[in-house]
């Protein structure tokens, strides 16, 4: 397990890249919205996880951005389930006409075939629109008796540490597995229906710790309702209100970066008149005043990423999760299986 957990030292490569992703985006497209494909009817997009998640929030502004652009209302509809893969299929199922997108995360998508969620339906057949990346924090109960790092892997190493996260698979539950198995510790999972529910639980009592992205605990940690003990990443980590919470490799200079993108998914089946219209709404909404100020706020990056630069991403997330998955028991079903190789 901890030779399968080290594939997530490329991540950083990831996060350090994300900022140029802008740029190199840029320079790579100038869509220009077509005349051919003006919509008639409101678009919906189904964010397959709780309110006021990552993927929701990510959702929710760029919707606010794109309906002006493209002139016609966006409604945003929850549909938790089954870590994200519920609603996630609903948006495909949908006729593919560019008129139902899917909010979510590269890592949730990129892994639902492995776990055997969505075993028809492969990441290759999104487009993805990338317009947040975000690290996970590790943040506990303000009540808690951890209180720093060495606590931290006290109470790890002397009872079972109960620990929240957005589902099997979710972005927390990955920095869960990344920060056991590369420590060699283990902990008690307990999985919500998103990322907020995880936060709020935590912040309850129901769990001592969770490890969702800095975007779901800002809130939060800015109302001393959470404690931050580190950021999975190495570089400390600056949220608007909140003391820098140090970077992780601080106090384990092995451990593995872990952050991922967030945006929209729109089946690539679409007409091509749709896709160039709402590639070109994309790329204006992505770069606005809103979206900056969600990931400052958020202790995030804002990017603009898509077409094949949102494939790469997408491609090295399913290698590198989908293995780190499968190696560490989670998933039963091999990458092999949909041609994902080992990174």
């Amino acid at each position: 397990m901890r030779k399968g957990l080290r594939i997530l030292l490329a991540l950083l490569l990831i996060g350090v890249a994300a900022t140029g992703y802008l740029l190199a985006a840029g320079a790579a497209e100038e869509p220009e919205v077509p005349e051919e494909w003006e919509p008639t009817r409101t678009i919906t997009i189904i964010v397959p996880w709780g309110a006021g998640g990552a993927s929701d929030q990510t959702a929710r502004v760029l919707a606010a951005e794109m309906e002006d652009i493209l002139g016609t209302r966006i409604a945003i509809v929850n549909q938790p389930g089954a870590s994200g893969s519920t609603g996630q299929k609903s948006a495909f199922d949908a006729r593919q006409d560019g008129y139902t997108w899917a909010g979510n995360a590269d890592a949730s998508v990129a892994t639902y075939q492995v776990l055997d969620y969505t075993p028809e339906i492969s990441h290759r057949d999104w487009q993805a629109y990338f317009a947040i990346f975000t690290p996970c924090v590790i943040t506990v109960n303000p009540e808690s008796p951890i209180t720093d790092w060495d606590s931290l892997i006290e109470a790890f190493e002397t009872r079972s540490v109960d620990v929240a996260s957005a589902g099997i698979g979710a972005g927390g539950h990955i920095a869960a597995e990344a920060f056991a198995g590369n420590l060699g510790l283990s902990y008690n999972h307990v999985p919500y229906g998103g990322g907020n529910p995880a936060v709020v639980a935590t912040v309850a009592g129901e769990t001592e710790v969770v490890m969702q992205l800095s975007m779901e605990v800002a809130d939060m940690l800015r109302a001393d309702q959470l404690r931050a003990i580190a950021v999975m990443d190495d570089r400390p980590l600056q949220i608007t209100g909140v003391e820098e919470i140090p970077a992780i490799t601080d106090f384990a200079p092995d451990m593995p970066s872990v952050g991922f993108h967030f945006g929209l998914f729109i089946p690539k089946d679409i007409p091509p008149e749709a896709a160039k219209a709402i590639s070109a709404a994309f790329d204006t909404a992505s770069r606005s005043e809103a979206v900056q100020r969600l990931a400052e706020e958020r202790g995030s990056v804002a990017v603009s990423v898509q077409g094949e630069l949102a494939d790469e991403v997408m491609e090295q997330a399913a290698s590198m999760f989908g293995w780190l998955l499968y190696d560490s028991g989670v998933a039963e079903v091999s990458p092999t299986e949909f041609d994902i190789g080992r990174p």
